[in-house]
């Protein structure tokens, strides 16, 4: 994206007045802060915006500049003199009046000194928000409890406080042409692909739009241009220790202002099935987790389609497990139509139970088992078998870490059955190899998506299957940097 010209400062404190209320409607909006100060006889203006800015440090600031007209005589060295009694820990120059507006409408306070043709900032952010709590859909059993915020700065600060190395870089920049959202870039220097951490700060610098309102899910759309793949090709942590983990690994941790999940890239299929509880136990029972929810995943994904086939061709089954199938007839509609609807008709329960508050959801569950499944094989609109593949199915879905790969192994499940019950055998068996040809062709930010399988990496295949113990993990078996001999956390 090209820079926009911007504006120097004015001299004279009366223009900056001026292009402050064309510009950001100084005097219209309750929530810009304007105090005007003579200090040693020279007119100075203060521009801040309610909300986001700390009132107890704006009125400390303030109160610091009136008493210089009680300490200080001297008035050669004003700006020097302010400058000094700017109690703050940030405090920086801005040469030009776009990079002021920005600042103050982002928190911070600007001081304008008149016949100066420069502005100092300080940081006096203090957004609103949540505390730090444990994340709804990655609990633990044994771990931290603290998690992101919608606030940015928590959000440096929790990584920060789990990697106090040196080498830890958080760069901070802006995007979108009207909101002028935060984005938080973060990476270790030696650790992280240098031309990962180009590419990404390029594609964000790329992005031309007035803002991104949806916060980390926009800037995805513009950071790995998925198209119509429903695979994820990022993956999304609201826990600060898993944002660490995969820092240590060389991945980038992209944090955008007023979203309490964060962005790791890149990320392969196979980062999509851990979770921290597998690290939180010893390696056999955490390996033993894992194992139980990869199967599954398997399951939810394969499960529904491979019954249905061997249900309509029941001469592909042995004899010893011909019993597979509706025993109890096949109800009024066609089996393939009840296991469409039985599926969809999980997806709507799902739906429903976001938007249903938390005393009426456990209703709903009851209501939803009892009368509608009961009834509905009752009456003869679905066989007990379907219901019964379909929970199973579910439930396959409800193990999957990621919220994004369990959606889109449930589309992928849907095309499944489509295509056996259109071709047969024929079609189950060409839509699982598409599938995989898909898998295989996938690049995230020019990472292979199906690494390690695809390339072979047999280190890195060997901590997807097995949870491997933290002492033996010291190579890093990834991609981006293979001859890194440094000790390395599990993912």
């Amino acid at each position: 994206m090209a820079e926009k010209e911007k504006n120097p400062i004015p001299s004279k404190i009366d223009e900056v007045n001026d292009f402050m209320k064309e510009r950001v409607g100084l005097g219209v909006s309750f929530d810009v802060g304007h105090r005007k100060l003579i200090i040693l006889k020279k007119q100075i203006e203060i521009y801040y915006t309610t909300g986001l800015a700390d009132a107890e440090i704006v009125q400390r600031v303030i109160s610091k500049l009136i008493s210089i007209n009680d300490d200080e005589k001297n008035t050669n060295k004003i700006p020097e003199i302010i400058e000094n009694r700017l109690v703050h820990m940030q405090v920086n120059r801005k040469q030009n009046i776009d990079d002021c507006v920005d600042a103050f409408l982002s928190g911070l306070i600007v001081v304008f000194i008149d016949g100066c043709d420069f502005a100092f900032v300080v940081d006096t952010r203090s957004y609103p928000g949540r505390q730090p709590m444990e994340p709804d859909t990655e609990k633990v059993i044994r771990g931290p409890r603290d998690g992101y915020t919608e606030n940015i700065i928590i959000n440096t600060a929790l990584t920060r406080r789990r990697i106090r190395d040196e080498r830890l870089r958080l760069e901070m920049m802006q995007v979108g042409e009207r909101s002028k959202s935060d984005i938080c870039i973060a990476y270790i220097e030696d650790v992280a692909d240098p031309n990962l951490v180009k590419l990404i700060k390029e594609e964000l610098k790329e992005i031309e739009i007035d803002g991104i309102p949806m916060a980390d899910k926009s800037v995805e759309e513009f950071l790995v241009k998925q198209g119509n793949k429903p695979f994820p090709l990022v993956r999304y942590t609201e826990r600060p220790d898993i944002s660490a983990i995969h820092l240590y690994e060389g991945h980038v941790i992209i944090i955008v202002d007023t979203s309490p999940s964060v962005i790791i890239t890149p990320t392969t299929y196979f980062h999509h099935l851990q979770h921290a509880e597998e690290y939180r136990e010893s390696p056999a029972p955490g390996s033993f987790i894992r194992w139980i929810r990869l199967i599954g995943i398997f399951v939810s994904l394969y499960l529904l389609p491979f019954w249905y086939l061997v249900t309509v061709h029941p001469e592909l089954l042995p004899a010893t497990i011909d019993f597979i199938g509706p025993n109890k007839g096949g109800g009024h509609i066609p089996l393939f139509l009840q296991i469409l609807l039985a599926d969809l008709g999980i997806e709507f329960l799902r739906l429903a139970a976001i938007h249903t508050p938390t005393p009426l959801s456990t209703a709903m569950g009851l209501i939803a088992a009892v009368l509608i499944g009961e009834i509905a094989i009752n009456v003869g609109l679905f066989t007990p078998e379907v219901i019964l593949y379909v929970a199973i199915s579910a439930v396959g879905s409800f193990v999957t870490p990621s919220f994004e790969l369990s959606v889109s192994n449930k589309i992928t499940r849907i095309i499944f059955l489509f295509a056996t019950a259109i071709f047969g055998v024929p079609g189950f068996v060409i839509s699982i190899t598409l599938m995989m040809l898909i898998l295989v062709g996938t690049k995230s930010l020019n990472t292979p998506y199906m690494w390690p399988f695809i390339p072979f990496n047999l280190k890195g295949l060997i901590q997807v299957i097995y949870r491997t113990p933290t002492p033996l993990s010291k190579i890093r078996p990834g991609i981006t940097n293979p001859q890194d001999k440094a000790r390395m956390p599990n993912s």
